[in-house]
């Protein structure tokens, strides 16, 4: 069983630091799960243009493939103009629907006003169900203000926040991959 983190940016570094946290965290709780990064910044992805998911070469079937082959997904993303960001979308884009059907997925994400997190409950959870996919009940969202100058998380409710995520999601994860 494989838990697949995703950066979904390719600028920043806030929403990988929060991922790598989560993905510590994750490990400790279920030293038996492999838990795996995707950051983009890593990778050259094409854009999304209609053809088949086989037909993708290099980089951008690398990440089909990890993200095809993992068993549940934290996916992080920082928030742009009020939305997700494009990497993310068309990262989404790339990969078969059926590919996440009934795995657990869960929200991260980084911005600089405390109503951005509603893009994660008006915009990420919707997709989510579009895919078919159980997402946990809670989710982080990081604003600038709790990093300090060298972008380390220095907020111990947003802390707290993470080892309460990691909790929900380790358990959904294990309790439907049992079922499945």
């Amino acid at each position: 069983m494989r838990i697949l983190g995703i950066s979904g940016t390719i600028t920043g570094s806030k929403t990988l630091i929060v991922i790598n946290k989560v993905l510590e965290e994750m490990k400790k709780r279920t030293p038996e799960v492999e838990v795996q990064l995707l950051d983009l910044k890593q990778y050259n992805v094409q854009f999304c243009d209609g053809r088949p998911p086989g037909e993708y070469t290099g980089d951008t079937a690398k990440v089909i493939d990890m993200i095809s082959s993992a068993d549940g997904y934290i996916i992080g993303t920082p928030i742009f103009q009020g939305s997700f960001s494009g990497a993310l979308k068309n990262l989404i884009d790339l990969v078969p629907p059926s590919q996440f059907n009934n795995k657990v997925m869960g929200f991260v994400a980084t911005g600089g006003n405390n109503l951005h997190y509603l893009v994660i409950e008006n915009q990420l959870k919707p997709i989510a169900g579009y895919l078919n996919a159980y997402v946990t009940p809670s989710f982080i969202f990081a604003q600038n203000k709790q990093f300090d100058r060298q972008n380390q998380i220095i907020d111990p409710e947003l802390l707290e926040n993470i080892e309460k995520f990691s909790q929900d999601f380790t358990y959904m994860f294990t309790q439907l991959s049992i079922t499945r």
